[in-house]
């Protein structure tokens, strides 16, 4: 009689069996102690902020950092968006004229750019740049949110399409973030509205609530900036996030939760202080100046 080794045995034994059985089988197992889905809370969100909230820096620098690796732009012009998102932050203040200037070119710079190129862009440099200085303790509150059934938003006002490739790759629900205005694929030159900043990110989640049946007494926000009291004021949970001096104050004065993840408590500058408003758009129009380049080069 020829002897059989085990494995051989045993696939001559299942030889004929109960396939469909089995496969339930594995099935119920797998759904057994497994960690279940949460029940929905359809009325309740989370919003966050991206810039030093979500994220060590400015969103728009890293893309601006891919695109230089890229040699799309060179270091010289990084170099001065570096020094002109510092200088910004430093001063602390945001006035009409800056958001103006910044509006204005934002509009050059994405006249004529396909959006699939900044799309496609926006995913390499993501995975390449910006996934490593997410912030752990900002994205387990976010986790911690999606657990609870609650869906969760970015609001930025980094252009809408890197936004939702940020959203996307955290397991986010989706972004709200500054949105330019399309012609078949093609930006035309124009904003939709204004830059997502200040009492228009307020206004953003006013409009999605309505959309999506949100009562906003029971949504939260996160935030670490003054500059974003309109949006954090709009919610009944606001919650300071690595915040700066001005929120640090107001939510200590009203009670709100204080969560700081960086190092030691202390605000430090990683690659480049993330810039609010008119700053960060500054980076899109690096960014901008860098597709051009490259498109009609």
């Amino acid at each position: 009689m020829t002897r059989l080794g085990p494995m051989r045995l045993f696939w001559q034994r299942g030889k004929g069996a109960d396939h469909v059985g089995a496969g339930m089988a594995a099935a119920a197992a797998a759904t057994g102690p497994g960690r279940r889905l949460p029940e929905p809370d359809p009325s309740s969100a989370a919003f966050f902020d991206v810039d030093n909230t979500m994220m060590r820096g400015a969103s728009i620098y890293y893309f601006a950092r891919g695109l230089a690796a890229r040699k799309l732009f060179t270091l010289r012009d990084l170099a001065m968006f570096a020094w002109g998102q510092a200088a910004f932050r430093l001063r602390g203040t945001e006035n009409a004229e800056h958001i103006s200037t910044a509006r204005e070119a934002a509009l050059a710079f994405v006249a004529g750019q396909r959006v699939s190129d900044l799309e496609a862009l926006s995913e390499e440099i993501y995975d390449e740049v910006m996934a490593d200085r997410i912030w752990h303790g900002t994205r387990g509150l976010a986790l911690q949110h999606l657990d609870a059934g609650r869906r969760v938003w970015l609001v930025t006002a980094t252009p809408v399409e890197v936004a939702r490739v940020i959203a996307h790759r955290l397991g986010l629900t989706g972004a709200l973030g500054t949105v330019a205005e399309t012609r078949d694929g093609v930006y035309t030159g124009r904003l939709v509205g204004n830059l997502l900043h200040g009492e228009a990110k307020a206004e953003a989640i006013r409009a999605l609530a309505e959309r999506e049946g949100l009562d906003l007494s029971r949504c939260y926000a996160y935030s670490d900036s003054i500059n974003d009291l309109p949006m954090l004021s709009s919610v009944g949970h606001p919650n300071a996030v690595n915040p700066d001096s001005d929120l640090r104050a107001h939510a200590k004065k009203h009670g709100w939760p204080i969560h700081d993840f960086r190092t030691g408590r202390k605000v430090t500058m990683v690659a480049l202080p993330a810039a609010a408003g008119a700053g960060a758009l500054a980076g899109g129009v690096a960014a901008g100046i860098a597709l051009r380049r490259h498109y009609r080069g």
